[in-house]
């Protein structure tokens, strides 16, 4: 057994395809299934379930993949160890972050970045049960999350502030004068996030507190499908402030809706016990002189 080919079975299970998980460890698709076979063999254990395509792990499987994940992050925390000895931050930060918040995640990322030319970054879009539950599972390093499920036992936390919110617009095709009352979106077609998503719930509680209904031409889970949609004068979106989106092209402006909030704050997050990266570590007391400054 080697790195490799725990490195090749914790690719798999990201990609759930054989094909791009050996494009992601940049390898022939017949190396990575002969790696694995060999791991197979020497466990004399079936771990992948396979047929015409990749169809899913195994029971087992899926426990030795557990042991993989930490068996990884204990090989790159030596080596994010290693580099620290030598006065350096280098390898990866596993971040995730609740799509829609007032923070941008780059605010945090681009310092450390400058700070850090050695340090790369894997920055997922996650709910913010799914984060607690990386964080758990060691799967990442920190979170950018709602702080209201989080049990500050287990979890250190920066807090990032309150959501607030304002109507993303593209200038070319929708004129207002702000800020703007919630009466004012009363018959302006607007693009809302999938329902079950944390932001889109605490929207609709707001809404319907008003006895208002939104106009709603599109859903979606994603924010550049709203942004697309937007751009091209489909509809408009209640978004958050502070995070950017205006910044994403000329034309594209916000304007701030008259007590508008999420209720629960927004806050970084890092795991209490270890094993902990010392990449996590050092990230978060940077964050921790950024935000106080």
């Amino acid at each position: 057994m080697d790195i490799k080919q725990l490195k090749f079975l914790i690719a798999l299970d990201q990609t759930r395809h054989f094909g791009q998980a050996a494009a992601l460890c940049h390898v022939t698709q017949p190396t990575l299934s002969m790696r694995l076979r060999n791991l197979e063999d020497e466990l004399e254990l079936t771990l992948v379930k396979r047929g015409q395509r990749f169809e899913g792990f195994t029971e087992a499987g899926e426990r030795i993949l557990a042991w993989a994940r930490t068996l990884m992050a204990a090989h790159d925390g030596l080596n994010a160890e290693a580099a620290n000895c030598r006065g350096q931050v280098v390898g990866s930060l596993r971040l995730g972050s609740v799509p829609l918040a007032s923070f941008n995640p780059m605010a945090l990322l681009l310092p450390l970045r400058k700070q850090h030319p050695g340090l790369q970054f894997q920055l997922s879009s996650l709910s913010s049960e799914q984060i607690i539950d990386g964080l758990s599972r060691n799967q990442l390093d920190l979170g950018i999350c709602y702080l209201d499920q989080v049990d500050t036992s287990y979890f250190e936390i920066i807090e990032l502030g309150v959501t607030c919110m304002g109507l993303l617009h593209d200038t070319r095709h929708f004129q207002f004068d702000g800020p703007l009352h919630w009466d004012a979106l009363a018959g302006i077609p607007l693009g809302l996030p999938s329902q079950g998503m944390h932001y889109r719930q605490s929207l609709d509680l707001s809404l319907r507190s008003r006895g208002l209904t939104p106009n709603t031409v599109l859903e979606s889970d994603s924010t550049f499908q709203l942004i697309q949609a937007i751009a091209c004068g489909l509809c408009c979106a209640v978004m958050p402030l502070e995070f950017g989106l205006e910044d994403l092209g000329e034309h594209l402006s916000i304007l701030p809706l008259t007590d508008a909030r999420i209720r629960g704050q927004v806050g970084l997050v890092m795991r209490r016990s270890e094993p902990r990266s010392v990449i996590a570590e050092q990230c978060f007391a940077q964050a921790q002189k950024l935000f106080a400054a």
